[in-house]
């Protein structure tokens, strides 16, 4: 487990399924990451995802709580994705953070990810890493900026636009 000021940041657990589910079936939520709100089942593999990363390759994406109410707002971390990209990206852990509404703007992203950047560091080894973020999700790309993600191209992933952005080892 991981604490910051605000959050703990935890491994998913299968108790996360129903939060997950209603953060990842808010339009608002899921406008940058595909535009369609996933069904239970689609949270629930989403879910497994994580933890088969966790299983495989000891990291993955962090179930992200916030301290002051215990409530699950977000996941942020790092994965392995395999998602076709080309060997510049494909080939390395994948850096990423899904906000609930109601979290957004509060700075949490940012947050978890320095903490969870920060740990993978220490942990799993520098890297460099990767992130695809929809180049009109103006919030993401700040918190990339953050962690040091600069572009390097851009890709049709799932019939939309994104860029490609890395950050060196170390």
């Amino acid at each position: 487990m991981i604490e910051t000021e605000r959050l703990l940041l935890r491994r998913p657990s299968r108790e996360d399924l129903d939060p997950i589910h209603a953060m990842r079936s808010d339009p608002e939520v899921v406008r940058f990451i595909g535009g369609k709100a996933l069904s239970r089942e689609e949270a629930w593999q989403r879910l497994t995802r994580s933890a088969g990363n966790w299983a495989l390759l000891g990291y993955g994406f962090f179930a992200v709580v916030e301290k002051a109410s215990g409530r699950l707002v977000g996941e942020a971390g790092l994965m392995q994705a395999h998602r076709g990209l080309g060997e510049r990206f494909d080939p390395f852990p994948e850096a990423g953070w899904v906000f609930t509404r109601e979290a957004q703007g509060r700075g949490y992203a940012t947050e978890a990810a320095l903490a969870s950047h920060d740990w993978f560091g220490r942990v799993v080894g520098a890297s460099r890493t990767v992130c695809i973020i929809a180049p009109e999700n103006l919030g993401s790309m700040r918190v990339a900026a953050k962690l040091g993600y600069t572009p390097f191209g851009s890709a049709c992933y799932h019939d939309a636009t994104v860029t490609m952005l890395e950050r060196p080892a170390g």
